[in-house]
């Protein structure tokens, strides 16, 4: 369930929002006037969604280029060429 709180408490309650952060592992939603303004997580959790967006950016730029091959070469044959590199 998210968390949200209003802007007030990030100015009184920094440090419970902290412990809520590390705590949960999840974000904590700041409103402010009643309305969504900002999102506070942990560096931890920073850190694990921005390998995760470079992981897929990652994906999406090799299904490009694969994509734009017409020769492919299966899995075992790129095992052979890969050990021939190393042996």
């Amino acid at each position: 369930m998210p968390v949200i709180k209003p802007i007030s408490d990030l100015r009184n309650r920094a440090k419970e929002i902290s412990d809520i952060c590390h705590r949960q592992d999840e974000p904590v939603f700041i409103t402010r006037n009643g309305t969504g303004d900002l999102v506070v997580l942990s560096q931890a959790h920073y850190d694990r969604l921005h390998a995760r967006l470079e992981l897929y950016r990652k994906l999406a730029e090799a299904e490009s280029e694969a994509s734009r091959r017409t020769k492919r070469i299966g899995h075992r044959a790129m095992m052979r060429k890969l050990r021939a590199r190393l042996g």
